[in-house]
C-alpha cells in the first residue's frame, strides 16, 4: 500500500488525484518494441492523455493499475516506470 510520500498521482498537469490507470506507451523511433513507458492516469484524466498517446500511434494498452501491479508484481519492486507527459499552460 502507498503511504502519502509516495502516493501514486495522476501524470496530468496540476492533477494530485490518485492514479487509477496506467497508459502503457512506446515510441517505436527510440524504443525497442518490447519497451513499455508508463503515464499514470484518475478516472477524469484517462481520456486525455490516452489521446494524446493514441493521435501519435504512441499508446499500447490502458489498464487499471492494480491490474498492471499484479501482471509486474515480482518483476520490479519500485512500480511502474512512469514518465510525465508534455505540461499544458
Amino acid at each position: 500500500m502507498n503511504s502519502p510520500d509516495n502516493a501514486v498521482i495522476c501524470s496530468a498537469k496540476g492533477c494530485r488525484a490518485a492514479a487509477v490507470w496506467v497508459l502503457a506507451w512506446n515510441n517505436p523511433k527510440i524504443h525497442t518494441p518490447d519497451r513499455r513507458k508508463t503515464w499514470l492516469a484518475c478516472d477524469e484524466h484517462r481520456e486525455h492523455l490516452a489521446q494524446f498517446l493514441d493521435v501519435r500511434s504512441f499508446l499500447k494498452d490502458v489498464v487499471k493499475l492494480a491490474e498492471w501491479e499484479a501482471r509486474q508484481e515480482g518483476a520490479e519492486p519500485s512500480g511502474p516506470e512512469q514518465d510525465g507527459p508534455p505540461r499544458e499552460s
